[in-house]
């Protein structure tokens, strides 16, 4: 390369290749995709032969996998100063050198650190400046392989494939596709992978290699292709005629090289037409793909823009959920507790009155178990009305030794005790669903409050469960003592005389009811009594076990975590795990890369 391609391109073009460039280095790549061009070819596909002319420099070759890691080549080109330098980093290693004849050496020490002998997704990086390049970065993938060598993974073809499909599959991505030209372009796998996620061929450019080594007879149908006569790319076909390997041999330089290949299309009588079309020789590839990557960077910038202010949104919420940490003075870090301690109590007490909204509302859950005991309830009504009259019968024909036409009141209670006494299990059965709902809305609320601080967590998590097993055995209690009071039968008359007209759907006053004291009337007089039952029940046991099991809990939970500042270890309670430390400085360290990306970006948006 000589220089002249600085020529055809504004001096903004640099920059906004070199905004790419800034924002991989800074990690952006890392959590978002951006605009690049990725090199993919099958083994012995030329891709070697293609990069070293583009960037004037020579690239590890050999036989296998010679490209182990994928290797970002950042062009630079330069006016003054510099004749030739670059510098070679990935992990947190950094290398600069002035001698062009070290990369080969200094690649492949990377690749054997990073990936041994099979490969690795870990980015190399190199920065070569110099006056003889083109402003253009490159990422090449390594050739696709399917017979491993030399002790490498049997499935290093399925490696490769996948390493090379996590980069061409984004819409961000130009992907170069390098196709010699003595093959069948149809069946090449990295034609077959672009056009797999690339069916309309917008974002492929297809680099056609060793044109001198094409069977005679087949220049015409070659013609075709590169005229995007075969297989239609938007980006189109571009002919290479690089370094062979006896060039290598002879030391031919790569300036001496580059000439050689514009006297071959000259004088080649079916491909000299491709110069003038700009679709041949290593200077036409090179301007074309500044040309594609710089526009495809601006067309961009608006769209990674957004997804730039959305990753800064989501991490600065993530970092609310890890605070900023305890304080190191004791004074400090017993106020910290103090606040972390009652930010959970307020919380607590707004589950309690409903007052906090939720995703999974806390009283909207009470409210669908308590509605299925009232419809448990209810459905005991039906099937009470139709055993009473049976069971009345059987005490008819059972009479003692009253004479006849003289009333059992005691049969009236046998029967409503013994269905009554059946909803006491159904009853212990809410009480244990409540105390699920409770124990899981409030161990929620401590995952959210104390999830930095696992002992406070613990700590908390053991007072929840001590208090709700003894407020149920409360609850319990309560609830026993109700069935005990049940068995007493009783109502206020206007309630009962209000029931039973419902029941019998007849009209008459107090005076009247001696009337009903007859056995035949018996069902309709325990109907109406056990309709008072199930109001009684279907509100009384709600309010009983919301009052044990969350009011009183709720309160007694409370001053119990209040006792906690009493003497309390505060570095032992304020404990983090050490996954959380580390989480809470990665985040900080995502945040500082996106906002510095964000930053660089806002200047060309």
């Amino acid at each position: 390369m000589n220089g002249e391609l600085h020529n055809h391109f504004e001096e903004s073009i640099r920059s906004y290749i070199d905004l790419i460039d800034t924002l991989r280095s800074v990690g952006i790549h890392k959590d978002l995709a951006l605009p690049t061009i990725a090199v993919i070819g099958d083994q012995s596909s030329g891709k070697s032969s293609v990069l070293e002319a583009l960037s004037g420099i020579a690239l590890p070759r050999g036989t296998g996998i010679v490209t182990r890691c994928p290797l970002e080549l950042r062009l630079k080109k330069v006016t003054s100063g510099v004749n030739w330098k670059a510098v070679l980093s990935y992990r947190d290693k950094k290398r600069e050198f002035v001698d062009s004849s070290l990369v080969e050496k200094y690649i492949e020490q990377a690749q054997n650190e990073l990936a041994g002998v099979g490969i690795c997704d870990e980015l190399i990086t190199l920065e070569v400046m110099s006056p003889d390049v083109c402003d253009l970065t490159l990422i090449d993938l390594p050739g696709i392989a399917r017979v491993p060598v030399n002790g490498q993974p049997e499935d290093i073809g399925e490696q490769i494939k996948h390493l090379i499909m996590r980069y061409i599959e984004n819409q961000e991505t130009i992907n170069m596709v390098v196709v010699p030209c003595n093959t069948d372009i149809a069946t090449t796998e990295a034609l077959k992978m672009a056009q797999e996620v690339d069916p309309d061929g917008k974002r492929t450019v297809a680099i056609l290699t060793k044109p001198d080594l094409i069977d005679r007879g087949t220049e015409t149908k070659i013609l075709d292709i590169v005229q995007n006569k075969t297989i239609p790319l938007r980006k189109g076909y571009i002919m290479v005629k690089c370094r062979g390997q006896q060039q290598i041999n002879e030391k031919i330089s790569l300036e001496e090289a580059a000439a050689e290949e514009r006297d071959f299309f000259q004088n080649h009588s079916f491909f000299r037409c491709l110069l003038n079309e700009d679709k041949a020789t290593i200077k036409s590839l090179a301007v074309k793909l500044t040309q594609h990557l710089v526009d495809h960077i601006k067309k961009s910038l608006p769209q990674l823009n957004e997804q730039m202010k959305k990753q800064l949104w989501d991490l600065r919420n993530k970092l609310k959920e890890y605070e900023s940490g305890p304080p190191q003075d004791p004074k400090g870090a017993k106020l910290f507790l103090t606040e972390t301690i009652m930010k959970f109590i307020d919380q607590i007490k707004s589950i309690s009155a409903g007052e906090l909204i939720i995703e999974e509302n806390l009283y909207v859950q009470l409210r669908l178990e308590f509605n299925k005991w009232n419809d448990h309830l209810y459905n005991t009504k039906l099937s009470f009305n139709d055993s009473s009259e049976g069971e009345i019968q059987f005490y008819k024909d059972c009479r003692g030794r009253e004479l006849l036409g003289f009333s059992n009141y005691k049969m009236f209670e046998v029967v409503l005790q013994k269905h009554v006494a059946t909803l006491k299990d159904p009853a212990n059965k809410l009480l244990n669903v409540i105390k699920g709902i409770v124990i899981k809305q409030f161990n929620d609320v401590v995952n959210q409050c104390f999830q930095n601080h696992p002992v406070l967590l613990d700590i908390t998590k053991g007072k929840i469960d001590n208090i709700l097993s003894v407020q149920q055995e409360k609850a319990e209690n309560r609830i026993s003592e109700q069935f005990e009071m049940e068995d007493m039968i009783f109502t206020q008359d206007p309630i009962y005389l209000k029931s039973l007209k419902e029941t019998t759907e007849e009209m008459f006053s107090e005076e009247q009811i001696p009337l009903f004291d007859k056995k035949c009337k018996y069902s309709d007089m325990l109907k109406a009594y056990y309709q008072i039952v199930v109001q009684r029940m279907a509100d009384q046991l709600p309010m009983m076990i919301t009052l044990f099991m969350l009011k009183q809990t709720a309160h007694l939970l409370s001053i119990d975590m209040l006792t906690l500042l009493d003497g309390a270890n505060v570095s032992k309670l304020l404990f983090e795990d050490s996954d959380v430390g580390r989480k809470r400085r990665e985040l900080h360290v995502d945040l500082e890369r996106m906002r510095i990306g964000q930053e660089k970006l806002s200047k060309f948006i």
